[in-house]
């Protein structure tokens, strides 16, 4: 599953520099996950490092883009490898 921020977003900017994979970056009005790079931290730390820091909880798992433990670590192998 990759996470979404969702426009409660106050533009912090403490997600950005969390994320492992470089999934967070600015978008026209708030932050934004890109799906492909989201591993939700699988492979790098126990719990999804945005979440952890968001002082507004304001990112939570998108229903649309859904996927299983196996499928974040072959994402987390993909995006290693190159």
């Amino acid at each position: 599953m990759a996470l979404i921020i969702t426009d409660e977003c106050i533009n912090c900017d403490v997600c950005e520099p969390e994320c492992p994979n470089e999934a967070i970056s600015m978008g026209p009005d708030i932050y934004v996950i890109e799906p492909s790079k989201c591993t939700e931290c699988v492979g790098h730390f126990d719990e999804p490092q945005c979440v952890q820091v968001c002082p507004v909880a304001c990112i939570p798992v998108d229903p649309n883009c859904v996927e299983d433990k196996a499928t974040l670590w072959q994402k987390f192998r993909r995006l290693q490898a190159g």
